[in-house]
């Protein structure tokens, strides 16, 4: 039987490139290889493996049937490459390497900066690499190895992830001062069963919280808008154009906007860490995770 060489594992790389960025050019770039070069090496895969991979759109690609399951069989090789290399380097250089980590916009405003900033002074010879999305995407990173470990709200996924709680916050209903609500500081999520809401788009942690409390209360939301983070959804209930659910909102100035404590529902998030479950985790993000674990009350202080 041949053996896997070298171009081979390489080739994979390539593939894998292509498929996750959908654009040959991006992919040269990050792959740091010309344009020709590239193709060139895709062809080569496409002619060992028998079939096409891709479907050319313009200058778009996208995997087809057959390069969605040579993709889906070839990803556990490479991992298991990254992760017999990963656990060598943790052997021979203790207390350093790269961590990549992901977080959503509203950890990256409080917490990541200072956790980071503060893990780098007790260890130096660590790096970091950043992404920052809503928490479905950063889940399906998690799934597909871009990622080491994720700081995001408590997600219902079918992916197989660990996830350990940090700390849960309040949320609450926001309304803008105008509104006939305004002057309390309570509401029941019912009495509002007739107003316009302003919400988080799907894949965002806080839209499940949401669906689930409406449920809870029989609520079939008139959805207005659908904000991509959570100053625009503040932004928009100050403007009137409906209530909305946020968590605190102490750390977001400027908006007109008066926060209610909801008390006909438990109205909350879980913050945690989320790692993929069975998968070798390198020996610094095992200790980013502790080191924010330990002093998870200074960092998220302001």
């Amino acid at each position: 039987m041949e053996g896997v060489g070298d171009m081979d594992l390489q080739q994979l790389k390539y593939f894998q490139t292509v498929a996750r960025l959908e654009h040959m050019t991006r992919a040269a770039d990050v792959l740091n290889i010309s344009q020709p070069a590239l193709s060139k090496a895709i062809s080569q895969l496409e002619h060992e493996v028998g079939a096409p991979l891709f479907e050319r759109v313009g200058r778009a690609i996208r995997l087809n049937r057959y390069g969605a399951l040579f993709l889906e069989r070839t990803e556990p090789i490479t991992q298991i490459l990254d992760e017999a290399k990963q656990e060598i380097r943790d052997l021979v250089a203790p207390n350093s390497g790269t961590v990549a980590i992901g977080f959503t916009h509203s950890m990256g405003t409080r917490l990541v900066s200072r956790a980071v900033q503060a893990f780098q002074k007790e260890y130096p010879k660590t790096g970091f690499e950043f992404v920052q999305r809503n928490s479905l995407a950063l889940v399906q990173d998690l799934n597909k190895g871009l990622c080491d470990l994720c700081l995001i709200p408590y997600l219902e996924t079918d992916i197989p992830i660990d996830w350990r709680e940090l700390w849960r916050e309040e949320v609450y209903v926001i309304v803008p001062l105008h509104h006939r609500f305004a002057k309390q500081d309570t509401v029941r999520l019912q009495d509002l069963a007739e107003d316009s809401f302003v919400t988080i788009k799907e894949g965002n942690s806080l839209r499940q919280i949401q669906n689930h409390v409406f449920e809870q209360v029989g609520i079939s939301p008139d959805i207005v808008f659908e904000g991509e983070e959570f100053h625009t959804v503040a932004s928009f209930v100050e403007a009137g154009f409906g209530v909305g659910l946020l968590p605190d909102l102490q750390r977001i100035d400027g908006y007109q906007i008066k926060r209610l404590h909801v008390t006909d529902v438990v109205c909350e998030r879980q913050i945690g860490i989320a790692t993929m479950k069975g998968r070798y985790i390198p020996q610094v993000a095992k200790q980013f995770e502790a080191f924010v674990s330990e002093h998870l009350y200074h960092f998220t202080q302001l």
